[in-house]
């Protein structure tokens, strides 16, 4: 029996798979043959799989597709180290390619700015959302970060406050003026709203502690309600804090410091934003930077 026959029998009898499923997974196991050519199964390497993922890449197969593949392959050797004698699966140890990172849409200063000057409004609602979205942009917070705030974590008379970060881990981020002004005043309302032994800065009209679902709906209203023409979300407000902030301060350590990231690999995002953005300022202002630049006379 051949290698691809022992694996069909294993799709269709011990797997139980559905007959579109085995033939993907057949296709697949055929595609290796194809790339292994003369090489015989037992001679492949970990180093030739990774050079059959390489040509999948350049050959415009995305990430998905390809980690299907490997999937495949891994399960067809494992099949074949069982019943075939196989004694090596040079599928360990190759990895998936992963998906290209996407970039978020940056959110000009202007944007955030007069978005948050538009939440007005006394009643309770508006003074918690105003504070509660300031503090985000001004200090680059989680979702999770916003709505796990305590009332006693603010420090040096509420110019920074301790905030509980991925795995437990906590830091103290700085808190702007605008947003100090917001939370005064929503901190007065609070007052009389929040439950009893409530710890939470930000409650809902129950006066117990907000949930992350809560925080994306009244942000998504606000956008509704001003007519953005992109909903705003508050990863989004985090973005923006970054991104303006290491435009201004040029320092990639301090923004890893204020957003929280364990790598400073993550940080970098923001450091391709900003070309991003130079590059289309340069499309748009550099006289030599059009296709049909004028011709000197």
């Amino acid at each position: 029996m051949s290698p691809l026959e022992r694996f069909e029998r294993y799709l269709a009898g011990e797997q139980g798979r559905a007959a579109h499923t085995r033939a993907a997974y057949l296709a697949d196991a055929q595609l290796l043959l194809d790339y292994a050519g003369e090489t015989p199964l037992t001679a492949l390497t970990a180093r030739e799989i990774r050079s059959y993922v390489r040509q999948m890449k350049l050959k415009g197969h995305d990430h998905r597709s390809i980690a299907r593949r490997l999937s495949a392959w891994r399960s067809w050797f494992r099949l074949l180290m069982r019943e075939a004698g196989y004694v090596v699966n040079p599928l360990d140890g190759v990895r998936a390619p992963r998906a290209a990172q996407k970039l978020p849409r940056p959110v000009a200063v202007d944007e955030v700015a007069g978005f948050l000057e538009h939440l007005d409004g006394d009643a309770y609602l508006e003074l918690r959302d105003r504070a509660m979205f300031e503090l985000a942009y001004s200090s680059g917070l989680r979702v999770s970060e916003l709505v796990g705030a305590e009332l006693a974590n603010f420090r040096d008379d509420g110019a920074t406050l301790l905030v509980l970060g991925k795995g437990g881990k906590t830091r103290q981020v700085p808190v702007g003026q605008a947003a100090r002004v917001a939370l005064t005043r929503w901190q007065a309302a609070r007052a009389g709203l929040a439950q009893p032994g409530e710890t939470a800065l930000f409650v809902n009209r129950l006066g117990q502690r907000l949930t992350t679902r809560a925080v994306q709906q009244r942000l998504a209203a606000w956008s509704d309600k001003l007519g953005l023409p992109d909903r705003l979300h508050p990863h989004r407000l985090r973005h923006a804090c970054a991104s303006h902030f290491l435009q201004d301060s040029q320092d990639l350590r301090a923004t890893q410091e204020l957003l929280g990231h364990a790598s400073i690999a993550t940080t970098q995002v923001y450091t391709r934003l900003d070309f991003r953005h130079l590059a289309q300022v340069y499309d748009s202002a550099h006289p030599r930077a059009r296709a049909e630049a004028d011709e000197p006379d």
